[in-house]
């Protein structure tokens, strides 16, 4: 891909202009269209892939077990970055912003769409801890089969649950010829009347 990526050919929202590149790397057939790596701060920065499980206006909103260690960075600094490689298309958009914990009725209308022995999963697995052997999970697992058979229902564990990534940045990358890649972010910001925004700004690559 070398044709110019320019402010005008992009919408004035982020997420509707995110919008356009996913539907773009979903028609590719690109594998997990909706993978973002996901960067939290910790004692350290931390980064792991994640899905992306739903997007509008407000934000990317993701599910996870609450004391994973990315769980835990979140719950101490809710600053966060995820970035969506679509390598294939010569593109990648980087998100800047903080997460809001949904609550859980927000989380369990998802979490009751997964498959059934997912919903079991999310209660075998100790996420982030260490395990003695992978007998440790599989036995764990198979008890809490035992407890809901296929046919009945899971609840969702209360340390389970989904976040909304509000940005204050998006970036949208085009790869070009001569490592010369087209870089335009959206930052917000606040006009002169006061009233909140999104301004684009072309980042030299």
């Amino acid at each position: 891909m070398d044709k110019t990526l320019t402010p005008e050919m992009l919408d004035a929202c982020p997420m509707k202009q995110f919008t356009r590149w996913f539907d773009d790397a979903a028609a590719a057939g690109l594998p997990e269209p909706n993978a973002m790596v996901l960067a939290t701060v910790g004692d350290r920065p931390h980064a792991r892939t994640v899905l992306l499980k739903a997007h509008d206006d407000t934000g990317f909103t993701f599910y996870t077990n609450r004391t994973s260690r990315k769980g835990t960075d979140l719950a101490a600094d809710p600053r966060c970055c995820a970035l969506f490689p679509w390598y294939a298309l010569g593109r990648q958009v980087t998100v800047e912003g903080s997460v809001r914990p949904l609550t859980t009725e927000e989380s369990e209308p998802y979490y009751h769409s997964r498959a059934h022995w997912s919903q079991v999963g999310a209660w075998a697995s100790r996420q982030s801890r260490v395990l003695s052997s992978r007998a440790e999970l599989d036995d764990r697992f198979a008890e809490l089969a035992r407890r809901w058979p296929e046919g009945t229902e899971v609840p969702m564990p209360d340390f389970w649950g989904g976040y909304l990534i509000v940005p204050d940045m998006v970036e949208f990358w085009q790869s070009r010829t001569s490592r010369l890649h087209d870089r335009l972010r959206y930052r917000r910001a606040v006009s002169a009347d006061g009233a909140a925004g999104w301004v684009i700004e072309r980042l030299s690559p």
